[in-house]
């Protein structure tokens, strides 16, 4: 038999010790089961867990209170002229006058002052940390019979977006407060800040035993047009049954006050002006 060459010899060796291999690396993966290689031409829309940072600014999780669906009509179906159920007129042929964001050390006397002169009771809309601030300025107000209207603690315009127990926590300080310059106060209506109504807001406000008061007329005196524009609008637009919305506090109110001299002269001549009543 002829001797086999050195480098045949080679490659022969180099055959075997291959083959050899393979068959060590299929036992292997029959042994440890398949393998799932991650496919690098797709890569994955969520990032790698270990890539994700901690979560430290994860707000916490509000426990939901019994409010009312803001696409759903107030619990018991009522509608009284304004948006979401709220009352937007008397109901009489009688015309309220109501003030917000009071009381005013500067503004609140002197509206008391024109009322008092036309014999005019009103309805005063108070914030809750004015009625702290000046808690002899709302015995004022209840001494000469006016009503008193819950208008949210701090003028919270966004108050109406927040959870139950928010809004419910905010009308119940009011009233604290209310309650405290007048002990047993009668506090029978609510006014939700800048007419943000909501189902929830009113919702709360009657689950508390106040109605959810908005208006028919509004001279916009917060813009502060002058006395002479605020009076002329509310007596030109003043009918039986109207809520007029005026303000004693919440900035410069001097207008209103002056065209207070104006407004009840002319009101009263053709309406009862009452204030809104307190028992419901």
């Amino acid at each position: 038999m002829p001797a086999v060459s050195p480098p045949r010899t080679l490659g022969i060796v180099v055959l075997v010790v291959a083959a050899l291999l393979g068959s060590a690396y299929a036992l292997g993966r029959s042994l440890i089961g398949p393998v799932d290689t991650p496919d690098v031409t797709a890569p994955s829309d969520q990032p790698h867990v270990a890539d994700q940072p901690p979560a430290t600014n994860v707000p916490p999780q509000r426990t939901p209170g019994p409010t009312v669906p803001v696409d759903e009509p107030p619990p018991d179906g009522t509608d009284e002229g304004g948006p979401y159920g709220t009352r937007a007129t008397t109901g009489t042929g009688q015309v309220a006058l109501t003030f917000d964001d009071g009381p005013d050390p500067d503004y609140t006397p002197q509206a008391l002052a024109a009322l008092r002169a036309y014999g005019v009771t009103a309805t005063f809309c108070l914030v809750g940390e004015n009625a702290r601030a000046h808690p002899d300025l709302v015995r004022a107000i209840a001494a000469e019979g006016h009503t008193l209207c819950n208008h949210s603690w701090n003028h919270d315009v966004l108050l109406g977006s927040r959870s139950y127990q928010s809004i419910q926590a905010d009308l119940l300080r009011t009233n604290e407060a209310i309650r405290a310059a007048v002990p047993g106060a009668r506090i029978a209506y609510f006014r939700q800040p800048g007419g943000a109504w909501t189902y929830p807001v009113v919702s709360v406000a009657r689950s508390l035993g106040m109605v959810s008061l908005h208006w028919t007329v509004d001279p916009a005196d917060w813009r502060k047009p002058g006395a002479a524009s605020i009076a002329d609008t509310v007596t030109a637009g003043t009918v039986p049954g109207s809520i007029v919305l005026l303000h004693d506090a919440g900035g410069d109110r001097q207008g209103t006050v002056d065209a207070l001299y104006r407004i009840l002269p002319n009101l009263t001549s053709r309406f009862q002006v009452v204030a809104l009543p307190p028992d419901l």
